[in-house]
């Protein structure tokens, strides 16, 4: 799903108006899949998007009050603004009065006195308030006895500071929903006072619990403060064809791109069949980062897992690691391993499928040396590579080291690491990760996985992939090293650098989701994420997994 600018969906809308469609077919549904969503919200539940769904709304809302014919209808108030995005909220408006009755479209911005889409909203029975009707006084009459707030005013519009009755109201609106969490508020497109390309946000800026954006999420949508402000995203589709879009080089992770990833499970497979990752990895101070990175290639599918340290480290990981096998490396005396161990390292190689290198390596001279002489030789890795942590931080210290580095590589720096990749501060990375992502990829001739809020997928051929997910659960220690080892147990089940970058980061988000559903946000361990994996991939492959984007048509 394309990640799209404010003037290219606007260009994208044109050309499909162009192509044989009509402004006003694309209004229309985006309003009716608006209100969709603020019906399944004000169900306390997603409206069902089968067939029997598109039916007839009204009847299925006819059943659910039958019980109590004395039941009150639900209080809608919709917020309409002058232009396109105003338009949308009064045909939303007109299908919710339809549905549910009891909606009041007030509007902040003028609109033309004959403005169609206001007379049929009239004759559905809403109850318009006029610009020059008083219409935040109004609002701030009607507000308190509000169950949802549809805001249609200004969408990807926004472009300066909200004035006047427009920034008055998102103000009331705020102010209400926090003194007062059981109202619900839906924003059309972006929340209004937010920039659809930078994501910046006005002081007033609607907080919604939701936001339905038409055609294709906006960049907006994925950077902050706007994220935060946005709630769940849903993307709707309103008409434009995807094939439009082609040229756009941005796109959003799907579940259903992410469900056509997962490699097969054979009836009549064995270990063998699903890849062995060989992992160089862990030292005496960082120990769990070895256990935690090579249970994640297991737990991603790799049927076999071997991991490369001294004696003297395996003595201390092996009690944690009982189906994995250990490649024994010379050790210099202090538990770290001697420089020559890369010879016993591409000695093994032939016989593995990918190569994990970095999690809690450490940073000594000898470790060093050894990285150098893995990575940097003249002699290719022959084997798709992930490199992580303590490798990253080696390379940061090497001059041009992408000249040197001859592997199919997976790069997954945290904005510290690609910070000190890239010689920047962390402010630089965070500024605008997508072209940070990317520019690091190209230049370097590998693939980035540039962790964080909503995680960047970089090909070196320029492609972008974001991860629609942002979850505080995961920002604790070694859920990184369960990243890699993710990503390393798909390379060795076949999958491409970039896919198997952007499936891992996806299962590895989606664990989090199920781990931070289970015990909160506070308190998921990294270890937790180990027995989520597979749940993860299984909700994905039977359709059951909820979170990403939801995608209604």
């Amino acid at each position: 799903m394309k990640i799209v600018t404010a003037e290219a969906m606007r260009a994208l809308e044109r050309r499909a108006v162009e192509n044989e469609g009509s402004l006003d077919d694309l209004m229309e549904r985006a309003g009716h899949l608006s209100a969709r969503v603020a019906w399944g919200m004000l169900q306390d539940a997603e409206a069902d998007d089968g067939p029997a769904a598109r039916i007839s709304h009204a009847a299925a809302v006819m059943s659910a009050f039958a019980a109590n014919s004395a039941a009150a209808p639900p209080r809608v108030l919709v917020l309409i603004g002058p232009g396109n995005n105003g338009g949308d909220g009064l045909v939303a408006a007109r299908h919710l009065q339809l549905w549910l009755g009891g909606v009041s479209a007030i509007i902040l911005a003028g609109r033309a006195g004959d403005d169609p889409k206001r007379q049929l909203a009239l004759d559905a029975g809403v109850t318009v308030v006029g610009a020059e009707d008083d219409p935040v006084g109004t609002l701030e009459r009607t507000l308190p006895t509000a169950d949802i707030v549809v805001d249609a005013v200004l969408g990807i519009g926004a472009s300066r500071p909200l004035e006047g009755a427009i920034r008055d109201s998102m103000a009331l609106v705020n102010a209400e929903r926090a003194r007062r969490p059981a109202l619900q508020t839906l924003a059309l497109d972006v929340p209004t006072g937010i920039d659809a390309d930078s994501g910046e946000a006005d002081a007033n800026a609607l907080d919604a619990d939701a936001t339905v954006t038409f055609g294709f999420p906006k960049h907006g949508h994925f950077r902050f403060p706007a994220a935060a402000r946005a709630g769940r995203l849903v993307v709707a589709d309103i008409g434009v064809p995807d094939e439009l879009a082609s040229d756009i080089g941005e796109e959003a992770v799907t579940t259903a791109w992410a469900q056509a990833q997962l490699p097969r499970r054979p009836l009549d497979a064995h270990k063998g069949s699903f890849g062995r990752v060989l992992a160089l990895a862990g030292s005496r101070s960082y120990v769990g980062a070895a256990q935690l990175a090579c249970l994640g290639a297991a737990r991603s599918g790799a049927g076999y897992i071997t991991l490369a340290v001294t004696p003297a480290v395996q003595a201390l990981v092996v009690p944690r690691l009982t189906e994995s096998t250990f490649l024994l490396l010379p050790d210099e005396g202090d538990g770290d391993a001697d420089f020559e161990a890369v010879g016993l390292l591409r000695g093994t190689m032939p016989a593995c499928d990918a190569l994990l290198v970095g999690c809690g390596l450490g940073q000594h001279d000898t470790t060093r040396l050894l990285l150098d002489r893995l990575l940097l030789s003249s002699e290719p890795v022959p084997l798709p590579t992930v490199i992580d942590a303590d490798a990253l931080n080696f390379l940061a210290t090497v001059d041009r080291w992408w000249e040197r580095l001859r592997a199919d590589a997976v790069l997954t720096p945290h904005p510290g690491e690609m910070a000190r990749l890239l010689k920047c501060g962390i402010g630089d990375v965070e500024a605008d990760r997508i072209a940070t992502a990317r520019r690091a990829a190209t230049a370097w001739g590998v693939t980035v996985l540039l962790k964080g809020a909503f995680t960047v997928a970089a090909s070196p051929d320029g492609r972008v992939r974001v991860l629609p997910f942002a979850n505080p659960a995961l920002a604790t220690a070694g859920t990184g090293d369960v990243l890699a080892g993710c990503v390393a147990g798909l390379l060795a089940q076949g999958l491409g650098t970039f896919d198997a970058a952007t499936l891992g980061a996806f299962l590895h988000a989606a664990a989090g989701e199920l781990a931070a559903e289970a015990v909160g946000e506070a308190g998921v361990i990294a270890g937790d994420l180990l027995p989520l994996l597979p749940l993860a991939i299984t909700e994905l492959r039977e359709g059951s997994f909820t979170g990403g984007i939801r995608h209604i048509a």
